[in-house]
């Protein structure tokens, strides 16, 4: 049966998402195949992604743990049954237990240096299609994508190798996620990570000029930290340094693209030497978009 019949035929048990990727459709295969790159940008806002084993062969299975930001983990796998390099992925969809939950179909369409990738999930029945959209699994496929967005171009450079990088899209205008960083009263409401407060916020929000802010933790302890602005383009990118501890700093890229009144943010950080320095870095940024999110509700 022709691709456009099965589709009419699966029109009520079948979610599409669609993107268009201003990268090569080599290294968007690329992020889609190898488990390191998954783990950076899998799952919708504020999840984690934790690989255990993966085989990419037809027949070969990826097993992986979605931490949600509530705390709860959700077991996962996906079955490999076609690649066609660098094309097409058909793989089978589960979770707890062996039954696929749903088959996915990946394409990866050449458009001259970019790349349109299309997925296309067909469920059992409309019901159980029905059910997950229901759980908002439209949104969260869009929100993937959107970080996957973000993970490209420190693939694209290498710099995924040595930095952290976090994609988050935020349903807020570009203006209004951009004054979330740049007014000190609206810093306060959301920087840190979850259960911390900012009673310390002075910036001098200008390409030179210098900040100091300090954290509080639940218990009362204080961690100060200070840095300079290094560059500012307004509503599109923010660079700027962090001395975290005496002799450790890091480089904090932030970049805002708008999409279609939403907006895409990039947060891409280098990460510390001194393994102690490092520690809760990922955890503490995840908290910290999670209260900004809320903020801009």
């Amino acid at each position: 049966m022709p691709a456009a019949a099965r589709s009419e035929a699966n029109a009520d048990r079948e979610i599409v998402l669609e993107r268009i990727f201003a990268a090569p459709r080599s290294l968007v295969w690329k992020a889609f195949t190898e488990a390191r790159h998954l783990d950076r940008w899998w799952g919708p806002n504020g999840f984690r992604n934790r690989t255990h084993s993966m085989e990419f062969r037809r027949g070969g299975t990826w097993r992986y743990d979605m931490h949600a930001p509530d705390g709860k983990t959700w077991p996962n796998w996906i079955r490999f049954d076609e690649i066609a390099a660098p094309e097409r992925l058909v793989y089978a969809h589960g979770g707890e237990g062996e039954e696929a939950h749903f088959h996915v179909t990946v394409t990866f369409a050449d458009l001259g240096g970019r790349t349109k990738v299309t997925m296309r999930s067909v469920f059992p029945s409309a019901e159980a299609c029905e059910a997950v959209r229901k759980f908002g699994v439209v949104e969260g496929g869009r929100q993937t994508l959107a970080r996957l967005e973000g993970f490209l171009p420190s693939l694209a450079d290498g710099s995924f190798e040595r930095d952290m990088v976090l994609s988050r899209l935020f349903d807020a205008p570009v203006k209004l996620v951009f004054d979330a960083w740049s007014k000190p009263g609206m810093l306060a409401r959301w920087w840190g990570p979850r259960s911390f407060t900012l009673p310390v916020c002075e910036i001098d929000f200008r390409p030179g000029g210098a900040y100091r802010m300090v954290m509080r933790d639940p218990e009362g302890r204080d961690y100060p930290f200070h840095g300079t602005y290094r560059e500012i383009v307004e509503n599109q990118r923010i660079v700027f340094t962090a001395k975290i501890l005496p002799g450790v700093e890091v480089l904090t890229t932030v970049t805002f693209v708008e999409e279609g009144g939403k907006t895409l943010l990039t947060v891409q950080q280098t990460v510390p030497a001194d393994a102690s320095a490092a520690r809760g870095q990922l955890e503490g940024w995840n908290g910290s978009l999670e209260k900004l999110a809320a903020a801009l509700g």
